[in-house]
């Protein structure tokens, strides 16, 4: 069965199309496109925009195609921490249906980290030992869940902080202050203080920050590695580093924010992470094809 998700977040829109026939997902299309419909939203009244709607659409409607032009039988989309924050979602809700000709599911953050946390576990070249924490940084929001390697979570907690969120509040220059950056960590530790995750034997992270920093500084992300990210990115033009690595500039200045977020997290639980490679599209597939209901 070839299958598609398309996942609307803070950031981006992305879709994932995948041959699902064997029980296990064999990906043949890609794609994003930066919508940034969490920055949109801080306009006051937590609405997002009628030009941003239209343009997500728009986004929808294309990735949709596209889906249905490489075979994909089943489609699908989700939104999350950003539309369902915002007080009109249910506009975007049918601007996108009618676009793209699917229902669009709006994730809660428990649901967001279940499905980030299937699609990491059963999608590892070589399953864990013990338990497993999954740490998801998002734009809008980050998820921390932890449980078995068979894709089933025990524990989570959802965080009103992700990338584009922190990085929109409080890094204004290029590249980011120390005193920016100061600011983001203090905000970070606020929002998980006093956060009593159990224990596990491993961790693993997803989203765009995750994968874009297999590029900057490996497969693995210590503390040590990471902060070597932050340095780098605070010393060097976001343009430069974009060139370099090969990464959208926007993705550039939203990372040292998802840097700092994965680092706090990876130093609560105690743990280095390995980038997985599965996250939440993965894990709304993986549940497609066996016919669980998404939320």
């Amino acid at each position: 069965m070839i299958c598609a998700c398309i996942d609307i977040g803070s950031n981006t829109t992305r879709l994932l199309v995948a041959d699902a026939g064997s029980g296990q997902l064999r990906e043949l299309v890609n794609q994003r496109a930066f919508t940034r419909i969490g920055k949109s939203l801080r306009n006051g009244d937590n609405t997002i925009p009628a030009k941003k709607i239209a343009e997500t659409a728009e986004v929808v409607r294309t990735q949709a195609a596209v889906a249905r032009e490489v075979g994909a039988e089943r489609l699908v989309a989700v939104a999350t921490a950003a539309i369902r924050q915002a007080a009109n979602r249910d506009e975007l809700r049918d601007a996108v249906s009618e676009a793209g000709g699917m229902d669009l599911d709006v994730l809660s953050g428990e649901e967001e980290a279940r499905l980030a946390f299937v699609g990491a576990t059963r999608t590892l070249l070589q399953p864990a030992v013990g338990t497993i924490a999954v740490i998801d940084v998002g734009g809008g929001s980050s998820e921390l869940a932890v449980g078995e390697p068979d894709g089933r979570m025990g524990w989570s907690a959802s965080f009103r902080i992700g990338s584009g969120f922190l990085a929109d509040s409080y890094l204004r220059s290029d590249p980011p202050g120390v005193d920016e950056l100061e600011k983001v960590r203090r905000h970070v530790e606020g929002v998980i203080e006093g956060l009593d995750p159990p224990p596990a034997d491993s961790a693993v992270a997803v989203g765009g920050t995750a994968t874009s920093l297999r590029r900057l500084v490996g497969a693995e992300l210590s503390h040590e590695t990471l902060e070597r990210g932050v340095r780098v990115l605070s010393s060097t033009p976001i343009q430069e580093i974009a060139v370099r690595f090969e990464l959208d500039a926007e993705r550039v200045r939203l990372l040292p924010a998802g840097i700092l977020i994965l680092e706090a997290l990876s130093d609560l639980i105690e743990l280095p992470l390995k980038i997985a490679r599965g996250g939440l599209r993965e894990g709304v597939l993986l549940e497609l094809v066996e016919g669980r209901k998404l939320a």
